[in-house]
């Protein structure tokens, strides 16, 4: 009983993938603050710069892919596209729902002595060195999921007279019940949260 129960799982799982198509889609990036930041004001000041973010990648155009067996994979590209104004346009949001006034800069390079001609009280530079979520799918409707982000950022504070260098690597590996898009989405903007969320409580 129990062979004929997974041979019947197994078919289905193949007909579920031969039926699946690839090709290219979006996966909304959003940096979501999970928890609040009582000292961020105090530290930035009331006016954040931010500088056009580097996306400094070998690879610019894809953010991720889903492998769902039988030769059949998934690119997905950040939405919004490219990846640098999607995370800028997310960080953007989350400072400014923290209460703090945002200014787009259109350069900065990111030394102490330009800190003067900028209009703001702090200014952030942000290189995206890594920035990739894999999803692979198994025969019993598993998907690992292995995301890997690596961002260098950078924070001028005027009142300092200094830039303060954060160099963060994180990769992570989850195995979910019933993968698809919806989880992988999930699994890469929990790993930007956390990200941002430590960086924001402790800027420098």
């Amino acid at each position: 009983m129990r062979f004929i129960r997974w041979s019947v799982l197994s078919i289905v799982a193949l007909s579920l993938l031969g039926c699946a198509t690839g090709g290219v889609q979006s996966l909304p990036v959003r940096y979501e603050p999970s928890k609040e930041f009582p000292y961020l004001q105090q530290k930035l000041g009331p006016t954040v710069g931010l500088a056009p973010l580097k996306d400094d990648r070998p690879e610019t155009l894809y953010i991720g892919l889903h492998n769902m067996g039988r030769g059949v994979s998934t690119y997905y590209k950040s939405e919004p596209f490219p990846l640098e104004m999607a995370v800028r346009e997310s960080l953007n949001e989350a400072l400014t729902k923290k209460g703090l006034k945002t200014v787009f800069i259109q350069n900065w390079d990111e030394r102490p002595e330009s800190l003067k001609q900028i209009e703001t009280e702090s200014v952030l530079m942000i290189h995206i060195k890594k920035f990739w979520v894999e999803g692979k799918d198994d025969l019993l409707f598993r998907t690992t999921i292995k995301t890997s982000v690596h961002l260098v950022i950078h924070l001028g504070v005027k009142k300092e007279g200094k830039v303060f260098t954060r160099n963060v690597e994180v990769e992570r590996e989850k195995s979910v019940l019933g993968g698809g898009t919806e989880h992988i989405k999930q699994v890469m903007n929990e790993i930007l949260t956390d990200v941002f969320d430590t960086f924001l409580s402790n800027p420098y």
